[in-house]
């Protein structure tokens, strides 16, 4: 407390003595004397002999010289000086200070205060004091004792007019920076001032403040120091409100910051509402919160704190009366202040009696103004009758406008990110169809920047024969373009599949389809065709991720498939078509780049990766009944980074192949053959053979290889459209052993039916349907409703029990 700046004073003389350490001068711990001058009737002097130390030891000075006013023997003008100097110094106020006897100190009997400075010093409550540093003797007038609480005999004996005694009166923590001034004025002449604290008798705890000067003898030794004490108990009282107040700005800047900060990292409209129903505000603290928006003329409740949900519900999705103080405030763009129910009863009568029954006794409606439009209200509350300064409210309006931009920034990333959301979801699958044989799990991360929106897709295409066909695809951008152009590419490349083109047409056909788009952009994709009846897969690759296969005994592996150019790069492009196959339980991966490459991860590391979360043990984590596939599909997932650091979207298929029911493959086979993809013919006829093979009727395999062969060349020869080819085998039911008949059919739409001839021997052609006739045990042509089905049958021969299976193997 006493941290008033020290003044300095002047060096101390060489062999002067640094007097003792006294109280703070002005200190009150003064004697009392009344303010005539010395010797005057009616004036009394308190006066004590010192014991210290600096008084016992301090070398004794001349005796005065007489009267005041002359000068004695042998002193020189420059003592004279500081005689005149004592005279007209500051600290002698209050009339006169009482004279002390000191050995050979001079006196200040002749010494008077000017007449003009009593009443100044009277009107302003101020006390003088004089203290004798030899002695160490403290005296004071009446008003410095008072001001001490001194001036009826007080000080409970603690006081004996010495400096130590003065120190005793004074705060623990404000007597050592006392001491230290005072010991340094005295010791360089100079002057000093300090605020101190002291307790007077009747318990009251006074700030004090006080001026001192010290003054040498003619011998330029430290003698005295006079001075000015006063009462700064209220101006302290000041300053301590004047600290408080800059404390308490502080606070509240620090607040608006922090607050600043909080509502900048709020993302949604639900962020927002929970920052701001959590601060706390400081030296104001509300007693209820509630943050709403206005949407289409009626208030939505965001978010609110202090307030009971039934409290809430007569508001929320509401539209406000127009005598709401809410309303006022979204109207005007201003806040209303409303300082206690008498206020709120008188301002707004009409909407009182819905709030009366609430404990709330002073409201604060602060409008969110967000581009010069006002987007909602926050509504602060007291449980007491509170009157805001002017600081407050500007608190309060701060904290309006945070709001109000963080609120405003959060409805548009929360339209932005539904409108994303929606976008996606209509550009991908809603649901995945279900398949007989394969079971499918499919993910997709948004990426965790810009609109959360980009070009990865998946699909799953159900294929005539029962077949399933995948896709995944990720086209150039990641933007709302981007998904626009991946939706028309989806849903083209599905149509193509679902018409029973082969992959490689399927490929080249949503190639020529980008390109024809014309919008500068390209796509890479992987389609997967997979015969469900034995599990063999066709796949092709435009510029994409080759498949990842989990095999049954749980290692992983890359599947490499013949790759192409991105779609629409190159609209003649041809692709080549890779077969492999699958066991019952094994699964295959596609997968867009995200998943497997990033800045920090190269794609060999990323694919490495991948097989290692594909492979092992797959545990179970959810309810009874649900399929390891999918914890499987989470599994891959999770080692995709964070949402807050991914970088580009990720579309994610997985399908395993179930197998046949009962260990055998399902007993039929369709597939549809393009009229110009003769090369097609060639895997219809590998596709038989396979499938004869896993039927266990290999020894029809060569005959059903030749005729399905010949029928299929003869449609797609002698006809402008598709054919249908399905081999289908009936067994006899009579037990095991029981022989099989096999029917296979090729469907056309022409009505041009089939001509027998009789070629010669150099013919070329014609010799198909005798082929048919000589080793087929049944043949046909029957019409359709558009078009013609031709047929042939072979039986296959009953097999003895003990012997084996020859189709198995």
């Amino acid at each position: 407390m006493a941290n008033e700046p020290e003044p300095q004073g002047s060096a101390l003389p060489p062999g002067a003595p640094a007097g003792p350490a006294s109280g703070n001068a002005g200190a009150g711990t003064v004697g009392h004397a009344n303010g005539g001058p010395a010797g005057a009737p009616g004036t009394t002097t308190t006066r004590t002999a010192s014991t210290s130390p600096a008084a016992s030891t301090a070398p004794a000075a001349p005796a005065p010289a007489g009267a005041s006013g002359a000068l004695p023997a042998g002193r020189t003008p420059a003592q004279v000086v500081r005689r005149h100097a004592l005279r007209a110094a500051p600290g002698l106020a209050t009339g006169r200070l009482a004279p002390v006897a000191s050995g050979g100190l001079p006196t200040t009997s002749g010494d008077s205060t000017p007449d003009w400075l009593e009443p100044a010093m009277a009107a302003n409550g101020i006390g003088s004091f004089d203290w004798d540093i030899r002695r160490d003797v403290l005296e004071g007038d009446q008003r410095a004792c008072a001001i001490l609480g001194l001036n009826k005999g007080g000080g409970g004996g603690r006081f004996d007019h010495t400096s130590g005694s003065f120190l005793a009166l004074l705060h623990p923590e404000d007597a050592p920076v006392v001491r230290r001034r005072v010991e340094r004025a005295v010791a360089e002449l100079g002057q000093c001032g300090a605020y101190y604290r002291t307790v007077v008798p009747s318990g009251e705890l006074r700030a004090v403040r006080f001026r001192g000067r010290v003054l040498a003898d003619a011998f330029g030794r430290a003698s005295r120091m006079v001075g000015f004490v006063w009462d700064a108990t209220v101006e302290l009282h000041k300053r301590d409100r004047a600290d408080r107040m800059a404390l308490l700005r502080e606070e509240r800047s620090r607040f608006i910051k922090e607050a600043a900060r909080a509502l900048s990292e709020a993302v949604t409209v639900t962020d927002v509402a929970r920052v701001f129903t959590e601060l706390p505000l400081p030296g104001l603290p509300p007693d209820g919160l509630v943050l709403a928006a206005q949407e289409a003329g009626r208030v939505r409740i965001l978010g609110a704190s202090g307030y009971q949900p039934h409290e809430m519900e007569a508001y929320d999705r509401s539209v406000l009366p127009p005598a709401h103080p809410a309303a006022e405030a979204l109207r005007g763009r201003m806040p209303v202040f409303i300082a206690s129910r008498e206020e709120y009863r008188e301002r707004y009568p009409e909407v009182w009696g819905s709030v009366s029954a609430m404990p709330r006794s002073a409201w604060a409606f602060l409008p969110l103004v967000a581009s010069g439009r006002a987007i909602g209200v926050c509504l602060v509350s007291f449980d007491d009758d509170r009157e805001l300064d002017a600081d407050e409210r500007t608190l309060l309006s701060t904290l309006g406008g945070l709001v109000a931009q963080s609120l405003a920034r959060a409805r548009l990333h929360d339209a932005e990110h539904e409108l994303a959301a929606g976008l996606q979801r209509v550009m991908l699958p809603r649901t995945v169809p279900s398949v007989p044989g394969v079971t499918t799990a499919v993910r997709y991360l948004a990426a965790g920047s810009g609109l959360q929106i980009g070009g990865d897709w998946y699909d799953v295409v159900p294929l005539p024969g029962g077949h399933v066909g995948l896709v995944i695809g990720d086209v150039q951008g990641h933007d709302v373009h981007a998904a626009g152009i991946m939706g028309q590419l989806r849903i083209a490349l599905r149509a193509y599949a679902a018409e029973g083109h082969p992959p490689a047409a399927v490929m080249a056909r949503a190639s020529r389809f980008l390109a024809d788009l014309d919008t500068d952009h390209f796509a890479t994709c992987t389609y997967a065709e997979v015969n469900v009846d034995y599990g063999v897969v066709y796949a092709v690759r435009a510029g994409h991720l080759d498949p990842v296969v989990r095999r049954a005994d749980g290692s992983a592996a890359v599947q490499p498939v013949a790759g192409g150019l991105p779609l629409g790069i190159a609209p003649d492009e041809e692709y080549r078509v890779t077969r492999f196959s699958l066991d019952p339980g094994e699964t295959v991966l596609l997968c867009t780049d995200g998943l497997v490459e990033s800045r920090t991860m190269d794609l060999d590391t990323g694919m490495g990766r991948l097989c290692r979360s594909l492979s092992g043990e797959v545990h179970s984590h959810r309810e009874a009944g649900g399929d390891p596939l999918e914890d499987l599909a989470d599994r891959v997932a999770s080692q995709a980074a964070d949402a807050g650091e991914r970088e580009d979207d990720i579309a994610l298929l997985l399908l395993r192949w179930d197998g046949p029911a009962g260990g055998l493959a399902a007993q039929q086979l369709r597939r549809r053959i393009g009229q110009a993809d003769l090369a097609r013919i060639a895997e219809v006829r590998a596709e038989l053979r396979d499938a004869l093979r896993r039927w266990g009727v290999a020894e029809l395999v060569d005959t059903a290889e030749l005729l399905a062969s010949e029928l299929v060349t003869n449609a797609i020869r002698h006809t402008d459209r598709d054919a249908m080819f399905t081999a289908r085998l009936y067994r006899d039911p009579d037990g095991e052993g029981g022989g099989a008949r096999l029917r296979v059919e090729v469907e056309d739409e022409s009505d041009l039916w089939p001509t027998r001839r009789t070629p010669g021997e150099q013919a070329s052609s014609g010799r198909g349907l005798m082929l048919v006739e000589a080793l087929a045990d049944g043949w046909g042509v029957e019409p359709r409703g558009s078009g013609k089905r031709m047929w042939f049958e072979l039986s296959a021969a009953p097999v003895a029990a003990e012997s084996p299976n020859p189709g198995r193997g």
